[in-house]
C-alpha cells in the first residue's frame, strides 16, 4: 500500500489553493465551450448510467486542466485517484493502481505524455478492454494472467499534445484544449478568490492583477496571494491600485506580467544572440533553465503576446520585444 500511495500522491500542492478550486462547472470560469461539451458529456453518461469516455485535457500549464478532472469526477459523484507520468516507472505501477480503482472512479494522470512506453503498452488495453495481463515470474516459468479492471474514466492532462502518442490518443473519447483565458475572466477569479481569502481588493486593483496574470488563473491566484502579504505586512490590508502596483513591482512582475525569467530570455536572445535565431538548447542555458522549463513554462505566453517567434531555425525576437524592453533595434542593443 506504501508504494501505490506514493505513486498515487507525486502532485504536491499548496492547502490555499486546493481551497480556491472550483467544485462545480457551473463555479469554473471562463472556457465557455469545453464547459459546455464536457456538461452534455457528463449528463448522457449519467442518464445511461454509464463512466464517462476517457478524456484528454491540453493547453498550457495552469488553465485549470487538474481542476477540471476533480470537477468532472464531482460532477459524475465519483472518486479521484491522482498521479503523474513521470510517477510511473514500471508497468507494476500502473498495475497497481487500476487493480484497486472502484467502478466509475476518475484516474487522472498529469503530464500523460511523460509516460514511460512499457507503460503506456498496459494503458491500451486498461482503457480500451478494461484488462491488463500481469506477468508473473521470469523465464521459462513466467506465466501471463489477465485481470478484469472496473469500468473507469482516465483523464489525462499534457501540455504537449503533439508529443502524445497515436495510439494513447485515439484511445480518448473526448479531447478538449483549454486556451488562455481574457482579462475579464481573470477578474472574475480574482474576485471570486479574494471573498475566499478575505482579501479586500477595489475593482481598479482587481484588474491590474487580471492583465498582469499572462492570462492563467493559477497565477492570478498567485499574485492576488502575495499582494495580500505586503497589503498586510506594509498597509492597512486592503488591495488599492497602489498597493498592488507597489506589490507587483517588488515581485519583478511588469506591466504585461513578464517576470524576471521572461525577461531573461527576451534579453538573452536581443543582447547576446543579436535578437536570433537562437536554439531552444542554447537560450536555456544562458538564462540558467531546463529546455522544458523554457518551452512549457515560458514560450507559450511569450509567444502567445507577440514577443517571439519560433522558426525552423530557432528562437527569435520580435519588434515588440524590443520596444517592451526599451531596446533600440538599430543600436548596439543597450539596454535604456
Amino acid at each position: 500500500m506504501a508504494r501505490e500511495d506514493s505513486l498515487l500522491s507525486p502532485v504536491v500542492e499548496d492547502v490555499e489553493e486546493l481551497s480556491l478550486r472550483p467544485a462545480t462547472l457551473d463555479e469554473f470560469v471562463g472556457q465557455t465551450r469545453v464547459k459546455n461539451r464536457l456538461r452534455i458529456s457528463v449528463e448522457a453518461a449519467q442518464m445511461e448510467d454509464r463512466p464517462l469516455d476517457h478524456v484528454l485535457l491540453s493547453g498550457p500549464p495552469g488553465l485549470g486542466k487538474t481542476t477540471l478532472a476533480g470537477i468532472i469526477a464531482a460532477e459524475m459523484g465519483s472518486s479521484m485517484r491522482i498521479t503523474s507520468g513521470p510517477a510511473l516507472e514500471r508497468p507494476g505501477d500502473l498495475a497497481a493502481i487500476l487493480s484497486n480503482l472502484e467502478p466509475s472512479d476518475v484516474f487522472f494522470i498529469d503530464e500523460i505524455h511523460r509516460l514511460p512506453r512499457t507503460v503506456e503498452e498496459v494503458l491500451y488495453s486498461a482503457m480500451e478492454d478494461f484488462v491488463i495481463d500481469v506477468v508473473l515470474g521470469k523465464g521459462p516459468a513466467a506465466q501471463s494472467i489477465r485481470l478484469d479492471l472496473p469500468r473507469f474514466t482516465l483523464v489525462g492532462a499534457t501540455t504537449r499534445k503533439g508529443t502524445v502518442t497515436a495510439p494513447l490518443r485515439d484511445r480518448f473519447g473526448i479531447e478538449e484544449k483549454l486556451d488562455y483565458y481574457l482579462d475579464e475572466e481573470l477578474a472574475t477569479i480574482i474576485k471570486r478568490s479574494s471573498g475566499i481569502l478575505d482579501v479586500r481588493i477595489d475593482d481598479e486593483a482587481t484588474h491590474e492583477l487580471a492583465r498582469r496574470s499572462r492570462s492563467t488563473p493559477r497565477i492570478a491566484n498567485r499574485l492576488l496571494a502575495r499582494v495580500r502579504d505586503y497589503a498586510l505586512a506594509r498597509a492597512d490590508g486592503s488591495v488599492t491600485t497602489s498597493v498592488a502596483q507597489t506589490a507587483l513591482e517588488i515581485l519583478e512582475v511588469d506591466v504585461l506580467g513578464l517576470d524576471k525569467v521572461d525577461r531573461d530570455i527576451l534579453e538573452a536572445i536581443i543582447l547576446k544572440f543579436d535578437g536570433g535565431p537562437v536554439g531552444l538548447n542554447t537560450l536555456a542555458i544562458a538564462v540558467g533553465e531546463e529546455p522544458e522549463t523554457v518551452e512549457d513554462a515560458y514560450e507559450p505566453f511569450l509567444l502567445q503576446v507577440g514577443l517571439m517567434q519560433r522558426t525552423p531555425r530557432g528562437r527569435m525576437a520580435t519588434d515588440s520585444a524590443y520596444r517592451h524592453l526599451d531596446v533600440d533595434r538599430s543600436s548596439d542593443g543597450t539596454l535604456f
